[in-house]
């Protein structure tokens, strides 16, 4: 990867990580695309992670296919989630200080945190 190390999205719970490299290279040309730098808050969540074990089911941070990346002020939030859509993420979740992204194979969503 150009711009980030597979530490970056170790679970923050137990250090494990089983990240999919589709999804880290495509991750890597967003930031490419976007033309500035960013900060993973969230990558990899391992089953046991206290958000991840209380859902029915995995979710796309256990499948290694999603990510949270900190957003700094709305223009900036504007242009990740404008390369995420060309860029075909198919999950997209936007809060106020972060945007989520994955790579889903179910419906493509957008949501508001």
């Amino acid at each position: 990867m150009r711009y980030f190390n597979v530490s970056d999205f170790d679970c923050q719970e137990t250090g494990n990580n089983d990240m999919c490299q589709d999804f880290l290279d495509k991750l890597d040309a967003l930031r490419h695309n976007t033309g500035f730098p960013f900060v993973i808050t969230s990558g990899y969540r391992d089953p046991s992670h206290s958000i991840e074990s209380r859902k029915s089911k995995p979710g796309t941070h256990s499948q290694g296919i999603a990510a949270d990346i900190r957003i700094r002020n709305g223009a900036e939030g504007y242009k990740l989630a404008s390369e995420a859509f060309k860029a075909g993420f198919t999950g997209i979740g936007i809060a106020k200080t972060f945007i989520h992204v994955d790579t889903r194979k179910t419906t493509p969503v957008i949501w508001i945190y």
